[in-house]
């Protein structure tokens, strides 16, 4: 019987349904591994911050119906904005229309079948964003992609956008670096700023989901799953380079010598890796991957700090970290709760100084910093398990969520 091990420590907030659901996971056909991050909690019959490795099988619901999404880095050398200028200037940057002159169905295929590079080659492609991906590196670890036409219908135009949710676009400065060899190595200084855009496969993953969530998947089925995830995952991290880019534009840093480092980590996926010393699918639902030496992000709330991680590869927690601080209540809870407590204006604005460009009400309260756990124990949590070292925090400047 497979015991799950979690990532806590005294001062993590942890509710008793989600380290429940983990347990029952642990029980799932071919599980030789399940490991709970510090920011878990109760997902939908499954926990989101939770990592699983099975033998043979495939189990998608284990992925859920966020396929690919993760969250995208980028190192600037710029240190002042006016943050009244620098929000009209991301008004402007998420209104755009970048492919106009881009044939839609195109450009759906290519990112699906190549990623980010599909937008070195297209006809049409900003010429800033032709260079911005022609940074990356030439391959990205993923298998072949699956035949897209099942997914093409109704996400042709989606690529460049947010979404809703917990994801975000944001700009962030450099507060402590802690590590500095491994900050210099994507050049990261105290007060420069940092572009950070969190999203997914924009509606890619929930369909997915509907065709592959209910069944355990084996021989043909999973590899025909793996490739379709494949496709979500690429078009995933196209998109986030193109919310960076957006980013970016309104900063004024797209020139060469104002770029420094990047590093995109997915946080929904699964993975061919090695545990215990032989081949398994790692599930990742809610996690980030953090093999050793390997740089990862745990994302803060608008009101709290993100942090810049060094992976250790530590196999109790399956070489990951938590991809967040993890809710404290549930959307309709912080709605319930914090409506009567704040005006919107107030809500607009957090503890940090930070702002928020978001004009749906609603979206404000559902993701107040108040509904996430404190990033600090968490933190604390994957150091002391040693799963991670911290690198350098990065203070939200402006928040975007349109």
């Amino acid at each position: 019987m497979i015991q799950p091990v979690l990532i806590s420590g005294p001062d993590v907030w942890m509710e008793s349904e989600a380290t429940r659901q983990l347990a029952a996971v642990s029980q799932l056909e071919g599980c030789v591994h399940a490991a709970g991050m510090p920011d878990l909690h109760p997902g939908r019959g499954f926990p989101i911050g939770a990592v699983v490795a099975t033998r043979e099988v495939v189990h998608p619901h284990l992925v859920g119906g966020d396929a690919g999404c993760g969250a995208r880095v980028v190192v600037t050398s710029v240190e002042r904005t006016s943050p009244d200028r620098l929000e009209r200037r991301l008004r402007a940057a998420f209104e755009a229309d970048l492919f106009e002159a881009v044939d839609p169905g195109a450009l759906f295929e290519a990112v699906w079948q190549t990623g980010v590079h599909a937008l070195t080659k297209l006809d049409g492609i900003p010429d800033d964003l032709r260079r911005l991906a022609a940074r990356e590196p030439a391959t990205d670890g993923l298998p072949p992609s699956a035949e897209s036409t099942p997914y093409r219908l109704g996400f042709e135009r989606s690529l460049g956008t947010i979404g809703g949710g917990n994801h975000f676009a944001e700009i962030a400065r450099v507060g402590r670096v802690l590590d500095r060899e491994a900050g210099a190595s994507i050049g990261l200084a105290r007060n420069a700023l940092v572009v950070l855009a969190h999203s997914g496969s924009r509606g890619l993953g929930a369909a997915l989901a509907a065709t592959w969530t209910t069944r355990i998947l084996r021989g043909e089925d999973r590899d025909r799953y793996l490739g379709e995830l494949a496709g979500a995952c690429r078009f995933a991290r196209a998109n986030r380079l193109i919310l960076a880019y957006r980013l970016l534009s309104a900063l004024g840093a797209l020139r060469d010598h104002t770029l420094r480092g990047s590093f995109d980590v997915s946080h929904n996926d699964v993975r061919s890796e090695a545990v215990a010393g032989a081949g398994a699918w790692v599930h990742r639902k809610g996690a980030a991957p953090a093999p050793a030496g390997a740089l990862t992000i745990v994302l803060g709330s608008r009101g709290a700090p993100s942090w810049i991680m060094k992976g250790t590869g530590a196999e109790a927690g399956l070489c990951s970290v938590a991809h967040g601080a993890g809710r404290r209540m549930t959307r309709s809870e912080a709605v319930d709760k914090l409506t009567h407590r704040y005006r919107r204006r107030e809500v607009a604005r957090s503890a940090l100084g930070s702002r928020v460009v978001c004009d749906d009400k609603i979206l404000l309260f559902e993701e107040h910093p108040e509904a996430y756990k404190a990033i600090g124990p968490v933190i604390a949590a994957l150091e002391a398990h040693h799963q991670a070292t911290r690198v350098a925090d990065l203070t939200p400047i402006i928040t975007v969520k349109l």
